[in-house]
């Protein structure tokens, strides 16, 4: 069983949960997720099963989309409601100001991630430095946001907002960073992510609803792993050359700027072959397999 499943993870799952309950329908457990979701947060979490656990690395890179609660007036030490109050203030921004204020955070910006993240540090997760009173003088890291829109205003101390971003952007940070440049404190209430790549809700399936099926049913709803690499430019192998290129070989090609320097999505007799690039070796120049994805 090979390919992609989009779940809109529900609220209080980890996204290794998630996973948990996707080994247990497949009865499999080569699966994981491409992007880690807090268990605060929902939505999209995009899930490869079998061999298209190779390319979570293509989908792990890719943009993200959320839509987020902020709550002015205080700061967690997790950034987020479910952390304990650190700082208070009585300075809640109008609405003008945030529009004024989001605007400055659009673009490439330093952002320091959260104590209260799976980034590790010296092999050992952040959060778990957290836990143990450890906070550390972490470094900034570059961060593009795409886009950041006001949605709404719910209460006076609430806004809601929408963001496009990098992979690797910590919303809850931008969150402090946002409260930081209005005078003020606030924490992030809810988070849903609505897109992660080309993956959206639209596309997702609810986890009872996974827990419902049998593994026979859940392989009908995978998406196979060249669709889910659709920006990935497409190769054709000539059909005498199958066992070639299954076997390792170079497929001699001409250069062409059109194929050097990128990943290529590798076809042969029809079938998806894997993940091949334009290589020179030995005087030998053309399309060599660098993942290999067919099959069962």
């Amino acid at each position: 069983m090979n390919g992609i499943i989009v779940i809109n993870k529900p609220k209080d799952y980890t996204s290794h949960d998630v996973v948990n309950v996707l080994r247990k329908t497949a009865n499999m457990k080569r699966i994981g997720h491409t992007g880690t979701l807090d268990p605060i947060a929902r939505g999209v979490l995009v899930v490869c099963l079998g061999k298209a656990t190779k390319i979570s690395e293509y989908l792990l890179s890719s943009d993200k989309e959320y839509i987020a609660d902020i709550k002015f007036g205080y700061e967690t030490d997790s950034l987020d409601v479910s952390g304990e109050t650190v700082k208070i203030t009585d300075r809640i921004p109008e609405r003008f100001e945030l529009i004024k204020a989001l605007d400055e955070f659009k673009g490439e910006i330093n952002q320091i991630p959260p104590m209260y993240s799976a980034l590790k540090y010296k092999g050992k997760k952040l959060y778990e430095y957290a836990r143990e009173g450890k906070f550390l003088d972490l470094k900034a890291r570059k961060v593009n946001i795409k886009s950041l829109d006001l949605i709404e205003q719910i209460d006076k101390d609430l806004y809601r907002i929408k963001i496009e971003c990098s992979s690797g952007t910590y919303i809850r940070s931008l969150i402090r960073d946002l409260a930081y440049e209005l005078s003020s404190y606030a924490t992030m209430q809810e988070l849903i992510r609505t897109r992660s790549s080309k993956f959206d809700l639209s596309m997702a399936y609810d986890i009872d609803y996974i827990k419902s099926i049998d593994k026979y049913k859940l392989e009908d709803l995978l998406i196979p792993i060249d669709d889910a690499l659709s920006d990935m430019r497409s190769y054709e192998v000539a059909d005498f050359f199958y066992k070639g290129i299954t076997n390792g070989r170079i497929y001699k090609a001409d250069p062409d700027n059109s194929i050097i320097n990128q990943d290529l999505k590798i076809y042969c007799k029809n079938e998806f072959i894997g993940i091949g690039s334009y290589v020179e070796k030995n005087d030998i120049k053309g399309i060599k397999i660098k993942k290999m994805l067919k099959g069962d």
